[in-house]
């Protein structure tokens, strides 16, 4: 009886609702995917916001493939042996971009630890043909952690995305259950070597709370992502996917949201987002002009 109640999924709080996707333009961006034969975190990750993002033809476009060769307990996308890496993907991603008419792309992926450089290679050439293809778009990858992947931070950042998105997830004590085949600290070196190998470029790293961690434990994250002088911090409400997941501990109300966002900005991040709904790729066109407006004035106010 026990675990029966364990495996019930708690009914969602009215904030944290939203409408089934419906839309013409939804249905137009699934088919496109589709088409194109490329996967999205959106889809596989089951985003809650799925609805209003592609209704506006915005997709967070996977690469490396739709199985992972981690096990996080938070997340939906299948685990397994992943197939080989297809080598047109990248030329396919970027026509997608150019088919939607993006000004701001994320591009994500599943853990390759099976591969020699973790997928760097393959995020580099998604980097370069997106380039070539719409100049114009801004480009923010969101990447595994490389962990024990020699030179892959490097790989990437070479190939100059306009934002290097890494996400913490949690707290550090919740890491062996909730992410236990990665490492906080490495996670932390990650964007500290992004800033090292090129200070200009725009860093962030999100979190997911109400997995039972305690509000101290948050401020912490935020003054070690500080102190990697990380500028962008998203947190947003933990969604157990299925009764065989993480459970989920406690819905965030809008007010403790509020509160986490006003003890981030005078932490020093330049732009942060925290609510229910958020997720690292969401808004992230809009945010990333938001963040290029504050560093603008944070070097004004420097000189």
């Amino acid at each position: 009886m026990q675990q029966a109640e364990k495996a019930i999924i708690p009914r969602k709080p009215a904030w944290i609702r939203v409408k089934a996707p419906i839309s013409p333009e939804y249905k137009e961006t699934a088919n496109l995917m589709k088409s194109l034969k490329l996967n999205t975190v959106c889809e596989e990750a089951a985003c809650p916001n799925i609805g209003e993002c592609w209704a506006k033809k915005h997709a967070t476009i996977m690469i490396l493939g739709d199985t992972c060769t981690r096990a996080c307990t938070f997340c939906n996308i299948k685990t397994g042996r992943p197939d080989k890496l297809d080598p047109h993907e990248p030329e396919r991603v970027a026509e997608a971009v150019a088919q939607m008419n993006l000004a701001h792309v994320v591009i994500t992926s599943v853990d390759r630890d099976d591969l020699d450089d973790g997928g760097a290679g393959h995020f580099a050439e998604v980097i370069k043909q997106i380039r070539k293809n719409t100049p114009h778009t801004t480009i923010e990858v969101l990447t595994p952690d490389f962990l024990r992947k020699k030179g892959a931070i490097e790989t990437v950042v070479e190939a100059r995305p306009d934002v290097y998105n890494h996400n913490l997830e949690t707290v550090p004590r919740l890491y062996s259950t909730v992410r236990p085949g990665a490492r906080y600290f490495h996670s932390l070196r990650l964007l500290d070597t992004v800033k090292q190998l090129d200070p200009t470029m725009f860093t962030k790293s999100g979190m997911m709370v109400g997995l039972g961690e305690e509000k101290q434990e948050v401020h912490q994250v935020m003054n070690d992502l500080r102190a990697a002088d990380v500028d962008f911090i998203t947190i947003g409400q933990y969604l157990q996917p299925t009764p065989k997941h993480h459970p989920l501990i406690s819905f965030i109300t809008p007010d403790e949201f509020e509160s986490y966002a006003t003890t981030a900005r005078g932490k020093g991040f330049l732009m942060v987002a925290a609510s229910p709904l958020t997720r690292s790729s969401y808004h992230a066109g809009k945010d990333f002009e938001k963040l290029k407006a504050a560093r603008l004035a944070q070097q004004d106010v420097a000189v």
